[in-house]
């Protein structure tokens, strides 16, 4: 990748954990790093600065709904999605490819043409190939472009997970040909296989001969156990270029990222900072609380008496646990950013160890402690 705006660096190694940095542009990535999710240009119920405040590089969007809503003509009269949500940092766009799964019931897979899609806003037909998805993602002028996959639901039958490898395959490589050359932005390829060994690495040797600047293993945190991803990713990883970027999309909890950061991934995203604040449920170097418990109900003290982004730490426990009883929405916003602060916290702290050769002792602490 010399000649290249958009750059990886991978600075040292504590076994198999990384620190790394990514160059775009808009800005530079330390990696390990989370991506919280703006899947509609927003991060739900958190305002843009306060993102900033807690520290976030880069964030991720979402080409399937963004096309659908507001629409892509909109988003370019602003001159992209970073001046139309006021994030001036990278951004990441997911090709649209999970919801070819996630909405299987209004979508049939055509090789040749892409996902024939139903709206699920007004039922009309879309049709998302991969050079439309790269367009798309070009037009709002994301950072970091992932190709088109299938991903297919979690499953042990081998015949459907080929399938989805040369579906995968053969739209990564007209991807990359829509991409063309631009030296400002990284285009992603994303290997499938499921949970077999021998499928992932096909798929990615597949990938890698296309040639890209990341690889992302996505088909995981599908409702497989923690420790059958952790084992794929051990036995698969490392099959990976060890000069690009490693994406796990989709994870997870932070015992998913610390277990994945261990065998050699760089980067995550997942909506779950802000959707378990929706529901109460806040991430703390104490583990999870569940504050809707009636056991917090006299609680005076804050969810982190340190953080004082927004004075969050002024916030008992005890006013929380009323405000998600009477259903105020400023419970999922305080719990949401709460959230999103900690997972950068808790990347911080994975990448202070891996620089200072302490991770394995970081690892053992917490690797059960979120579960």
């Amino acid at each position: 990748m010399q000649n290249k705006e958009f750059s990886f660096e991978l600075i040292t190694q504590n076994d198999n954990a990384r620190l790394g940095k990514i160059v775009t542009p808009r800005g530079t990535i330390d990696t390990p790093a989370f991506m919280t999710v703006g899947t509609q240009g927003t991060v739900k119920g958190v305002f843009t600065d306060d993102i900033l405040e807690t520290g976030a590089q880069i964030i991720l969007g979402n080409t399937y709904h963004l096309m659908l809503r507001p629409g892509v003509d909109i988003i370019k009269k602003f001159g992209g999605l970073h001046n139309f949500m006021n994030w001036k940092k990278p951004i990441l766009t997911d090709s649209g490819g999970y919801q070819i799964m996630s909405l299987a019931k209004l979508n049939k897979i055509d090789k040749s043409i892409g996902a024939i899609f139903q709206s699920h806003i007004d039922g009309k037909k879309i049709i998302l190939s991969p050079e439309k998805s790269i367009q798309v993602q070009k037009a709002i002028d994301s950072d970091i472009l992932m190709v088109l996959d299938e991903c297919p639901k979690l499953t042990d039958d081998k015949k459907i997970l080929s399938s989805a490898i040369d579906i995968s395959t053969n739209w990564a490589k007209r991807s990359k040909i829509e991409f063309g050359n631009n030296s400002s932005k990284g285009l992603f390829g994303i290997a499938q296989g499921g949970l077999f060994k021998d499928l992932r690495i096909e798929s990615i040797n597949k990938l890698v001969e296309i040639g890209f600047d990341g690889y992302a293993m996505g088909g995981l945190a599908v409702g497989e156990p923690q420790n059958e991803m952790f084992k794929i990713l051990n036995e698969t990883t490392n099959f990976l270029p060890k000069n690009q970027p490693r994406y796990l999309m989709g994870v997870g909890t932070p015992s998913d990222i610390l277990g994945a950061v261990n065998e050699g991934i760089d980067m995550f995203d997942c909506v779950m900072p802000t959707r378990s604040g929706r529901t109460g449920l806040a991430f703390t170097w104490e583990g999870k609380l569940n504050l809707k418990n009636a056991k917090y109900h006299n609680d005076k003290s804050p969810m982190d008496v340190e953080c004082k982004l927004r004075n969050l730490n002024q916030y008992s426990k005890s006013y929380l646990n009323h405000l998600i009883k009477t259903n105020e929405m400023m419970a999922s916003m305080l719990i949401s950013l709460h959230n999103v602060n900690f997972y950068q916290q808790f990347m911080r702290q994975i990448r202070e160890t891996i620089k200072n050769g302490t991770f394995n002792s970081f690892y053992k602490k917490y690797i059960g402690f979120f579960n």
